[in-house]
């Protein structure tokens, strides 16, 4: 086995050596805040040696989330694992991107940089022997334009549940998205058009979840470049319509031990292990303390509690899609697939924070001992933000998960945009009350 500090060293000298031969000019380097946004930049390939072995600095206090004013000056090192050339930026001089890891001045890395947060959490899945797989179906809007503020956005089509709609735009914005997610290394498996007008589904194959958080973060950032460039807008806003379904990220989760899914057991139910049904035990017991991370937003309860397919509450099944957690069909010989379905987070949460805490809830369960009751009194879901911050504020395993920084930082954060829309005046009470009060 190459050492770990050989096999980095690697990866470097081939991104230094494919900026040369390639005639790469621009290399953005990408990280994200507390709260899911994707930050940038740009650095020149001269730069980046340097980048690799120190970092390049910047003022984490202007970032959501990542320092005080006090305690600003932190370093963005990139991974050079993570490293393609972006394909919309084929004219010449072109450009490349790569994720960072949040450092510290010392080096260290940073207690608030969300992918070290799930870093921490994979850690200790591989501590307890395993590796996390996950496999994303990421659903999204089209809209003929962007929106203007206070209208209601016009969908691209009037399409619903996979139909094959006469207009080419569904299909050619999805295969332009897919080449470019390809050409980025990124393995689609399947895409659709989703129930709403206008909404689309692709899902990507299974990586490592590290590897899918990742992807989920370009994603997103292609599919709006994509949409853009055919002169439409492409959302990930939970519920843009209140009666059409909203868009969720529905995830699937596995455990392997080496090569052996720890999900499996031949002639269990399901094929589900013990391992299994304790990991999904965890999920759902400590589902309401996750809601303010895997459903992070306002809009996002109208969707969970808007009825059709979205979980409202903290239940499992086999075939029922309204569960929080559906245990897959068992396909025979193909023990590696056993998997469960977590159907909670929304497409606008940010992935690592929502994989790190719905993880960390599973791994519990198996540390624990957590049995998987066949029937269960269901535990209602939050049904509005407030909620979800009450739920989580007591939370030991989010708090340990997250870490205090940026535990404390969504608590601050959710509460904020929960006094915010809760003193609006909404379009619904104007049109209601207003003639007749």
């Amino acid at each position: 086995m190459v050492p770990m500090s050989e096999e980095i060293s690697r990866q470097e000298d081939f991104v230094l050596r494919t900026l040369e031969e390639r005639g790469i000019r621009f290399v953005r380097l990408w990280f994200t805040d507390v709260l899911g946004y994707l930050k940038s930049v740009a650095i020149a390939p001269a730069e980046l040696h340097n980048a690799f072995a120190e970092g390049i600095g910047f003022d984490g206090s202007a970032i959501e989330g990542f320092a005080r004013v006090t305690e600003s000056d932190m370093l963005a090192k990139p991974d050079a694992a993570t490293f393609t050339i972006l394909p919309w930026r084929t004219a010449a001089p072109g450009a490349a991107k790569m994720f960072c890891d949040i450092t510290m001045p010392d080096g260290s890395p940073s207690a608030s940089d969300p992918r070290n947060v799930l870093k921490r959490t994979l850690e200790k899945a591989a501590q307890m022997g395993y590796t996390c797989y996950t496999h994303p179906e990421i659903e999204f809007f089209l809209f003929k334009s962007q929106p203007v503020k206070g209208e209601i956005p016009e969908p691209v089509d009037q399409g619903g549940y996979f139909d094959h709609t006469p207009s080419p735009v569904g299909h050619d914005f999805r295969r332009q998205a897919i080449t470019m997610l390809e050409a980025m290394g990124i393995s689609v498996e399947f895409s659709h058009h989703e129930g709403g007008p206008g909404q689309q589904e692709i899902d990507l194959r299974y990586a490592d979840a590290l590897t899918t958080a990742d992807n989920i973060m370009t994603f997103r950032h292609v599919v709006k470049e994509v949409a853009l460039d055919q002169g439409f807008y492409a959302s990930f806003m939970p519920k843009p319509f209140t009666d059409h379904p909203g868009s969720g990220m529905h995830t699937h989760f596995s455990l392997f031990s080496g090569e052996e899914n720890a999900f499996f057991e031949s002639g269990a139910q399901y094929q589900l292990s013990a391992v299994g049904r304790s990991f999904v035990a965890g999920v759902l017991k400590h589902a309401p303390e996750l809601s303010a991370i895997t459903n992070q937003w306002v809009n996002s309860y109208k969707r969970l509690t808007g009825g059709g397919e979205a979980p409202a509450y903290a239940t499992w099944g086999h075939n029922d899609r309204s569960s929080l957690v559906r245990i897959p069909a068992y396909k025979p010989l193909k023990d590696n697939s056993t998997r469960i379905e977590v159907r909670s987070p929304d497409s606008a949460c940010n992935p690592y924070l929502a994989y790190a805490v719905i993880i960390a809830a599973g791994l519990k369960g198996i540390e624990e001992n957590y049995v998987l009751a066949e029937s269960i009194n269901p535990v209602a879901l939050p049904t509005n933000l407030d909620e979800a911050i009450i739920a989580m504020e007591s939370s030991e395993l989010v708090r340990t998960t997250l870490g205090a920084d940026v535990f404390e930082y969504v608590l601050l954060n959710k509460r904020a945009e929960w006094n915010d829309y809760r003193r609006q005046v909404s379009a619904y009470e104007l049109s209601r009350y207003l003639p007749v009060l």
